[in-house]
């Protein structure tokens, strides 16, 4: 399987280079964060939905609650835009600063989804999975993304 690149050129934008077979593992993901962000009243008692908006306030159940209320729709609206920006430059060689800080928050999410539907610790290790088990597949993605991950905020901060 061919590395994904991603490198800053020197106009400020990024060079994309995935591999097709990628791109369309990629594809899915923007439609599946947005149902899970969207579905029918996203319970708080889900782990991934903790995952994604932790409490501000583990020792004042009030104060968590207010300020999640304040915050929430702005950084659904925040994940929604960015789902939209990957969904519509998925097939693109090309993105701008902004639209690669889209794909990371993205990737990012679906990772710490994915991490926690697998009970990830630092500790995890391929091993865990045996290969056949459907968990094992859903690993290689988490690694996947963890890489494309670290590709992104590499080239986002100056190294190649």
């Amino acid at each position: 399987m061919h590395e994904p690149s991603i490198t800053r050129r020197d106009d400020g934008a990024f060079d994309v280079r995935i591999a097709r077979d990628q791109r369309d593992l990629l594809r899915d993901l923007p439609a599946e964060l947005g149902e899970l962000l969207s579905g029918p009243d996203p319970s708080p008692d889900d782990p991934a939905i903790r995952r994604l908006f932790p409490s501000a306030d583990l020792d004042d159940p009030d104060h968590a609650s207010e300020f999640d209320h304040l915050v929430r729709g702005d950084l659904l609206a925040q994940r929604n835009e960015s789902i939209e920006t990957m969904r519509r430059t998925i097939d693109a060689d090309r993105l701008t600063e902004d639209e690669l800080t889209s794909w990371l928050s993205v990737v990012n999410d679906v990772r710490l989804v994915l991490g926690t539907r697998l009970d990830v610790t630092e500790e995890t290790t391929p091993a865990d999975f045996d290969r056949r088990d459907p968990q094992a597949q859903a690993f290689a993605l988490y690694g996947y993304l963890s890489y494309l991950e670290e590709t992104m905020v590499e080239a986002l901060s100056g190294g190649e």
